[in-house]
């Protein structure tokens, strides 16, 4: 490797870097709450419900994808990092400084909207700065940041609010936001990911646009369907661990850790494998597995050790098609990343609503039987859709 060669890789990585580490706080800001609601229910003096509400809206601000996403063409991938973690950085130091329910509402809010920010403008960069080869690598190494959120951030969060109370991961939150804002500032250069004086940077036409291609709606479909089926046995397991199995709840947090181990394990093998493969062959593998996987799940689960081994296969399948898939969707449409990955993130943000709002009445309606189906059955319509998107589409390397 000629030393040019050298320096712009080492370049390439620092800021690969300095983005996943901004993205790790931001996706420990986006998931802590989930685990320490009674916590935060008992600091603010309300039902736990009230909580969960919150929670609700935090998943809910991914729709805002479909106009955040043309920005990051408008504007580049390093304003939009910018503006979601300064919303992340105002939001989580008003709640810690004023700790009312209606500024911890704000605070998840803006968690929401600048992981919305934030997102796609991560994947435009990286589909923008690393070669189509390298693809899958460099993804499966900025998602390291998703499953270290669930295995090192939320358990250090805890040990924070165990010694310092419920208050601490505001102020924690709200300080490495700041520092992220300088990091990125300082480490990831303005680039252009749309199409220079391209008409796409306008909202509507760019949506026109988008929704005229067969690989647009495809992938949308896919993103729909799949992260559906995720939460269909995501919100449930607990649930269901419970009742056959009558866990505690320190036995379900360490359930949780073992779908974050899995998660971990899935990034590693995209980074490791999908190049390798190919990003379209190796996401329809993994769509596959991972319905297999649901399908499965209510004949081999008859004991314990089988029924996390059952989850753990079923979240680890669903996490190396999910990484696999942004890398293989980053090149959909060079000429408006952003773009793309805000059409890519809207789909995944309504299925995971519509698999919170109608997983629990699958789950009282059939058990772990019509869970399982019904993962099964949305992961093959996702295949389907996938499939036929990328019906005669080849990559335009860079």
């Amino acid at each position: 490797m000629s030393p040019r060669r050298a320096s712009e890789t080492r370049r390439l990585v620092v800021e690969l870097g300095a983005a996943a580490l901004a993205r790790f706080f931001l996706n420990t800001a986006r998931r802590f709450a989930y685990p320490f609601a009674p916590a935060l229910a008992r600091g603010l003096d309300v039902p736990l419900t009230q909580v969960t509400s919150l929670v609700a809206i935090n998943q809910g601000s991914g729709l805002l994808s479909p106009v955040l996403g043309p920005l990051v063409d408008r504007w580049g991938p390093r304003a939009l990092m910018l503006l979601g973690l300064s919303g992340l950085a105002l939001g989580m130091l008003a709640a810690a400084l004023l700790p009312l329910y209606a500024t911890v509402l704000i605070a998840l809010g803006m968690a929401g909207f600048g992981k919305s920010c934030f997102e796609p403008a991560v994947q435009a960069f990286v589909g923008a700065r690393v070669r189509w080869e390298r693809r899958g690598l460099a993804i499966g190494l900025i998602e390291f940041a998703w499953s270290g959120s669930s295995l090192v951030g939320i358990p250090l969060l805890g040990l924070a609010i165990e010694r310092y109370g419920w208050r601490s991961p505001f102020f924690i939150l709200g300080a490495l936001a700041v520092a992220s804002i300088v990091m990125i500032a300082l480490l990831v250069p303005p680039i252009q990911t749309g199409a220079a004086g391209s008409r796409l940077v306008r909202l509507r036409e760019t949506w026109g646009r988008l929704l005229r291609r067969r690989p647009t709606i495809g992938a949308l479909g896919y993103s729909l369907c799949f992260s559906m089926a995720n939460d269909t046995v995501f919100v449930i397991y607990g649930a269901w661990l419970e009742r056959d199995f009558h866990l505690p709840l320190a036995a379900l947090g360490g359930a949780t850790m073992a779908i974050g181990a899995a998660e971990l394990l899935a990034e590693g093998l995209t980074a490791a494998l999908s190049d390798r493969v190919g990003l379209a062959r190796a996401a329809v593998a993994g769509i596959v597995a991972t319905a297999a996987a649901y399908l499965a799940m209510p004949l081999v689960a008859r004991t314990l050790p089988l029924a996390l081994g059952a989850l753990f296969v079923a979240f680890l399948a669903f996490e190396f098609t999910a990484v696999t898939a942004v890398g293989l969707i980053t090149e959909l449409m060079p000429d408006a990343r952003g773009a793309m990955m805000g059409v890519f993130g809207t789909g995944s943000s309504a299925g995971r609503m519509l698999g919170a709002l109608t997983g629990g009445y699958v789950w009282v309606a059939g058990g772990l039987v019509a869970t399982g189906c019904v993962a099964g059955c949305l992961s093959l319509l996702a295949l389907g859709s996938l499939v036929w998107g990328l019906r005669g589409w080849h990559p335009r390397p860079i």
